[in-house]
């Protein structure tokens, strides 16, 4: 039982003690006195009822503005206030560690632009495992950033995201770009994409990495990239024509032996992992309050030095064995045939050599074709 003020709620019902001492009287008068026993009870009722409503009314408010209660699972950042990083994107895709059908021309190998955004665990601008969106297929097959930006701007009004970073694109497979970052503990995640051209729908990324543990924030982080394949295009090469995946599939991890086909760009069966496609290397700026030189891209700064990863050996690839042609001669005096393959890939940074590509061997009398 609650007590409401002069009330007493009880199984749903609200009567006063006065209503209530009222009626034990009423029982012993006449009819008289049940007329303005009713009129009382019928007033008290209403005032409770009021009262009832306004409690139910500012329980709402507080739950509203309360939010859903969070289970604390630890991804929660609890510093004090914002930080200033620097974002240094780096591209490894050279051909020595990628001599596989490695672009050279139209377009040779390069980055795009840089999309970065920060948030917290309710949004997520790409997921391994997960189909992409509008704006990621975009992104990933043609460069385009107006969807993913469109949906960041709308996730950022509910305020699950913070902000936004873009750089320019790096006209090389080896290059660096770089911007600077403010991370706020509300949103504290970083996701970021940059995209592989030429590829049909291939980039690197990261995926939410909490640059907050806790109350603190990360000094220093490197994160390796590996290629990722959107699902929304079927092309197996870097300058494969546009051949859209239907119905879409999940994005995916590119490895050295996936999608298992020898006419990936990336099939390196030799190879356990692939070497890193590019990498990010994250750097808290200090709270000095002095001007800071401004980072440009393309320029590597001092304090970061390039990665060394050795040459990924290409073995040569040749195609089948011709059917054998005709004998030529008289087969008892030493007649010969002949077949011949061709060469399809050729050997890098001490791959296995190309064999033999043609062969010989005696006839068979009765194929011999006898000269005129």
């Amino acid at each position: 039982m609650i007590r409401c003020l002069s009330c007493e709620i009880k199984a749903g019902l609200c009567v006063s003690p006065y209503s209530r001492q009222q009626g034990r009287r009423a029982e012993m008068g006449g009819e008289g006195q049940r007329d303005g026993r009713v009129d009382m009870m019928s007033s008290e009722h209403l005032a409770c009822g009021w009262l009832l409503q306004l409690l139910v009314v500012l329980l709402k408010l507080c739950l509203t503005f309360a939010g859903p209660l969070r289970p604390l699972n630890g991804t929660e950042c609890t510093a004090k206030g914002p930080v200033s990083y620097i974002l240094v994107f780096t591209g490894h895709w050279s051909p020595q560690a990628f001599p596989k059908q490695y672009p050279l021309f139209r377009p040779p190998a390069q980055w795009s632009k840089l999309i970065a955004v920060s948030h917290n665990r309710h949004f997520r601008l790409w997921e391994e495992g997960a189909p992409a969106s509008a704006g990621v297929q975009n992104f990933a097959e043609i460069g385009v950033t107006v969807e993913l930006m469109k949906a960041a701007k709308e996730a950022r009004k509910g305020r699950t995201v913070g902000a936004m970073y873009r750089t320019a694109g790096i006209p090389n497979g080896i290059g660096h770009s770089s911007t600077e970052l403010l991370m706020h503990p509300r949103s504290s995640l970083l996701s970021l994409m940059v995209k592989m051209i030429p590829s049909p729908d291939w980039f690197v990324g990261v995926d939410s990495f909490n640059l907050c543990e806790g109350s603190q924030w990360k000094q220093e982080v490197t994160i390796d990239l590996q290629p990722y394949d959107a699902g929304t295009d079927s092309g197996f090469t870097f300058s494969s024509p546009n051949f859209p995946t239907s119905p879409k599939e999940n994005i995916t991890k590119i490895t050295s032996q996936m999608p298992n086909h020898p006419a990936n760009s990336f099939y390196y069966p030799r190879l356990k992992e692939l070497p890193p496609m590019a990498s990010v290397k994250i750097m808290r700026q200090s709270r000095s309050h002095d001007r800071q030189t401004p980072m440009s891209n393309h320029i590597l700064p001092n304090s970061i030095s390039p990665q060394r990863f050795s040459a990924t050996p290409l073995d040569c690839e040749v195609s089948f064995w011709s059917s054998w042609g005709l004998c030529l001669g008289p087969c008892s005096k030493g007649g010969v045939r002949h077949r011949t393959r061709y060469i399809l890939l050729r050997p890098a940074n001490a791959g296995v050599p190309c064999p033999e590509l043609e062969e010989q061997a005696e006839c068979i009398p009765h194929s011999c074709m006898k000269l005129q």
